[in-house]
């Protein structure tokens, strides 16, 4: 027989815990423990706790394992049917492998807990087991509201798209000061945003093509609908596949259920496709199939679907002169590229430092929960002598660097700038032309420290690839495998833009030969 039950008041006060187990002095004893702080039922047997579910508002149930008419697994399986809000639980000294594996597999089991149990850990778990049953009942509440007022559900809806849209619009979403090189940018994205041409963007890592391409989508047409992104350069090529067009469940190792893919997740929106010059010769045949015949096949399936998606791609490589290279398919570029808006690297934007200062410190505080009046004024030049290879992403994170180094309350200042940034700038050595004709000379003139030298020989070699191929920046840029940008900024660094190795009368001959 069971202990006496609390009278149904106690019901009003806390939350309700059933206890099942068939040995009286474990009731006893659970009772004692979780009286103070919950109403507890006993019951000696399961069909005696199923009457008094039937009977109470009962939020947890604590059942033994090992009971004479039936498993408490068995039993917590018929409870989930019956009363599928109440949160399972057993208690056993048994930890059998098999009987927890049944227990989350069947029955739903909350948690497994082991004999001898500890009071408190006990305790934290049953109210743990509480909050979830309110969490459940304050879901099923909501969900009967919208249901209820779908109009109402509508407009909330309607309104956090609109402030999402507005967040990553061209004049919100894109920071920068008047007269930036970003409006040159933000004008051609805003042209093209309306109409479904794809668009390619090319721009150093951390220029923020990512942003860009979200402000093309939530200037489009297709704004309310999905936008999704996936990096090229980050998955071998099964797995990208897997992953933009879906497979089958079996398609390869590991594939143990059917999977939809990006293109199709996206139907009706934008895919963005990040890194696209880094996918392999293979995979560029089969994206070119799915953006000519605008359907899907996936992976380890014999059925095609139609998808209707806007793809924009982003690169950091030249791609037009790695087609011309054929190391990228020119039919891929074509149709990649319906537009092509050229984002520009933070140092060539250095009167945007600083509104994005602000704007990324803003956002740190706020994501940290930390207050500074702002960034000292010779912190501020020395972030704006700084050339940025990583561009805006690693402005960010100097910011978010910076804040937690910084005192609350206090300005930021050189001394929580990073070491290489904090140091005063040194100016690049400019190398006169004729000292770098003859190697030798060049070798025995260098002076200075070791960055100062090795500089100096960086020079010496482009130069001189430059004028063995006749100034053509490509063909120097592949043999020096640099990109036509890093090339560009190597050329300003040492002086040498301005510097030709062709005579007048040989250029003015070519140019009289291209006339004729």
């Amino acid at each position: 027989m069971s202990l006496p039950n609390p009278p149904a008041a106690d019901a009003l006060r806390l939350p309700t815990v059933l206890v099942v187990d068939d040995e009286l002095r474990s009731l006893e004893s659970l009772r004692r423990i979780l009286e103070d702080e919950f109403t507890v039922l006993t019951a000696a047997s399961t069909r005696e706790a199923e009457g008094l579910l039937a009977d109470h508002w009962v939020q947890v149930i604590l059942c033994d394992q090992r009971m004479p008419e039936r498993s408490g697994v068995e039993f917590l399986s018929e409870v989930k049917e019956r009363w599928p809000d109440v949160i399972r639980m057993i208690i056993s000294g048994y930890a059998d492998a098999h009987d927890i594996i049944d227990g989350i597999n069947h029955a739903g089991i909350f948690q497994y807990i082991t004999k001898p149990w500890h009071p408190e850990h006990l305790l934290l778990t049953l109210h743990s087991a509480c909050r979830l049953y309110d969490l459940q009942r304050q879901n099923e509440l909501l969900a009967v509201e919208l249901r209820m007022a779908p109009k109402a559900a509508a407009a909330v809806v309607a309104s956090r798209k609109d402030q999402v849209r507005r967040a990553y619009g061209f004049d919100d979403g894109i920071i920068r000061a008047n007269g930036s090189p970003m409006d040159r940018v933000c004008d051609a994205l805003a042209q093209v945003a309306p109409y479904d041409v794809p668009v390619l963007l090319i721009g150093g890592s951390g220029t923020g093509k990512e942003l860009a391409a979200r402000a093309l989508h939530y200037g489009s047409l297709r704004w309310n609908k999905p936008f999704v992104v996936e990096n090229c350069g980050a998955l071998p090529d099964e797995l990208l596949e897997s992953e933009l067009f879906g497979h089958k469940k079996g398609a390869f190792t590991g594939a143990i259920d059917d999977h939809i893919g990006l293109f199709e997740r996206a139907d009706g929106g934008t895919v963005f496709l990040d890194e696209i010059g880094e996918v392999s010769p293979a995979f560029q045949v089969k994206l070119l199939r799915v953006l000519q015949e605008g359907e899907i096949r996936p992976l380890g399936g014999n059925r095609t679907r139609r998808v209707d998606v806007r793809v924009i791609a982003a690169t950091n490589r030249d791609l037009e002169e790695e087609a011309r290279a054929g190391r990228f398919r020119a039919d891929l570029f074509y149709r990649l590229a319906g537009m092509i808006v050229r984002l520009p690297l933070l140092r060539d934007r250095r009167g945007d430092l600083p509104v994005l200062v602000q704007a990324l410190l803003d956002r740190a505080m706020g994501l940290m929960g930390k207050r500074v009046p702002g960034v000292s004024d010779e912190a501020m030049a020395r972030l704006a002598a700084y050339d940025w290879p990583g561009n805006v992403r690693e402005l960010q994170n100097e910011i978010s660097r910076m804040l937690v180094r910084g005192a609350e309350g206090r300005w930021l200042g050189v001394e929580v700038l990073s070491d290489h940034i904090a140091q005063p700038p040194q100016p690049a050595p400019v190398i006169a032309p004729a000292a770098l004709d003859d190697p030798a000379i060049a070798i025995a003139a260098l002076s200075g420290d070791l960055k100062e030298r090795v500089s100096a020989m960086e020079a010496h070699i482009i130069r001189e690839t430059l004028i063995r191929h006749r100034w053509n920046k490509s063909q120097a840029a592949r043999e020096l495998g640099l990109s036509r940008v890093g090339l560009r900024a190597k050329l300003e660094r040492y002086g040498l833009e301005n510097v030709h190795p062709l005579a007048p009368a040989q250029a003015g001959g070519r140019r009289a030969g291209g006339a004729a």
